[in-house]
């Protein structure tokens, strides 16, 4: 979750100001940024949101969204490296929809808090000055999740291609089954 990953810059230091300042250069509009305390069987942290005014987002191609960044007048390391990440989202997409990279639509990833999340992740990380970043074997969880293409299993499809591609750890979550409505 984008929001937990950025939420965890947060904790390490990174400015919520410095943040908004950073990502004021994406053509995006009608979202805030808020970060409030935040505890979990009793572990704290800080909790970020993006709160977008429309519910209904634009579905967007990677040529959308890569145009977003690029004239969003980030560091050409964040540019590429957020493009990046589309890109394998992209890849993954077109490969479990048997389709191709520039006929994928991006539903949830192609929406405003979606675009933040990566974009300002990719920007804290830089702000922090974090040159890599290292993770236990993830959880993959289970349950489904509702999403524009229906009722998907946890983890989604595409979410399990780009695990693979990546060579990513993984193990089996402890989560009850539940389902997932996205946020």
């Amino acid at each position: 979750s984008g929001d937990m990953l950025i939420g965890s810059l947060l904790d390490a230091g990174l400015r919520l100001e410095d943040l908004q300042r950073e990502l004021g250069g994406l053509a995006l509009s009608g979202y805030t940024l808020r970060a409030e305390p935040w505890e979990q069987h009793h572990i704290h942290g800080t909790r970020f949101h993006v709160d977008v005014e429309l519910e209904e987002q634009p579905h967007r191609h990677l040529s959308d969204i890569e145009a977003l960044i690029a004239g969003a007048g980030l560091p050409a390391g964040d540019a590429e490296r957020a493009a990046a990440i589309f890109r394998r989202v992209a890849e993954a997409e077109a490969h479990v929809h048997g389709t191709t990279v520039d006929h994928v639509h991006f539903h949830e990833v192609g929406a405003v808090d979606s675009i933040v999340d990566i974009v300002g992740f990719v920007v804290g990380l830089r702000l922090l000055g974090v040159e890599r970043v290292f993770s236990s074997p993830l959880a993959l969880g289970s349950g489904f999740v509702q999403t524009a293409h229906g009722r998907l299993p946890v983890p989604a499809p595409a979410t399990l291609e780009i695990l693979a591609r990546a060579g990513a750890p993984t193990r089996p979550s402890e989560a009850e089954k539940e389902i997932l409505t996205p946020t």
